[in-house]
């Protein structure tokens, strides 16, 4: 059963899961589908093609699935993609893909995105990710799990942001963040691994020890990252967390903050 405010506008072919509740002045547009459980607070506005999971909690002035305004979109059909168990506070926009890539923005399950945060086109944030009020990712960005995105964090397009991250109040990121480093500034700068972060999620301590060695030996040695690489591949028998660190540097085509 569904509870629809009365003021709301839904289009004819708006699919509904079980228990949808969509508040007052809403506009759902053709081709959005919404997940059992999810409620739509007031003044939302949702286009499709849009795909939205289960227990969804999507809050007043937010725009989902709006057309990109990047010039290089000319209408073709594009689609948003969201997971489950997310909440999205107020004031949130999020643009469908463009062809130029694949079609598509995703967001995956288990993420807090703040008020007024921005999620450009063909970006893709991954499970269980934070990002703070006003944070803003331009097109193509990845944001791997569990990564945490501070207040007024700038990403630029095509940056690749590892998993376990974090990113200081106001950063402006320019370049890929390894796996689990924390940084600030504009432009941002690596400072260290995200300890604080790893330790709540239950990391051990020989984890965090054999990652901060890791970080130590790609940002203190004044190795290339190639080199860096194979120094820290030695450290693979020390924690099953390294060849996540090795992947995200592998994984890197912008090249990687300094």
């Amino acid at each position: 059963m569904q509870k629809i405010h009365p003021t709301a506008i839904i289009a004819n072919d708006v699919k509904f899961g079980e228990n949808v509740k969509v508040g007052p002045w809403c506009v759902i547009g053709d081709g959005v589908e919404l997940g059992n459980n999810t409620i739509i607070e007031s003044h939302v506005v949702i286009k499709g093609p849009t795909q939205i999971g289960e227990n969804n909690h999507i809050y007043q002035f937010s725009s989902i699935g709006e057309d990109t305004p990047d010039l290089k979109y000319d209408g073709e059909p594009t689609r948003l993609i969201i997971g489950d168990h997310n909440i999205i506070r107020e004031g949130v926009t999020i643009h469908r893909g463009t062809v130029q890539d694949k079609s598509e923005t995703r967001i995956g399950s288990h993420n807090l995105i703040m008020a007024y945060v921005h999620i450009g086109h063909d970006s893709v944030v991954g499970n269980h990710c934070i990002l703070v009020n006003n944070a803003a990712l331009a097109g193509h960005v990845i944001v791997d799990d569990y990564a945490i995105l501070g207040g007024f964090t700038l990403v630029h397009q095509f940056v690749r942001i590892g998993a376990h991250c974090f990113t200081g109040m106001g950063c402006a990121v320019g370049k890929d963040i390894p796996a689990f480093v924390m940084v600030s500034g504009a432009p941002a700068a690596a400072r260290n691994i995200n300890m604080e972060g790893l330790k709540r999620r239950g990391f051990t301590k020989d984890d965090i020890a054999a990652l901060v060695k890791a970080y130590k030996i790609l940002y203190r040695k004044s190795l290339t990252v190639e080199q860096a690489i194979a120094e820290i591949s030695l450290l693979e028998s020390s924690s099953l967390h390294i060849r996540t660190f090795i992947d995200s540097l592998h994984a890197s085509t912008r090249g990687i903050v300094r």
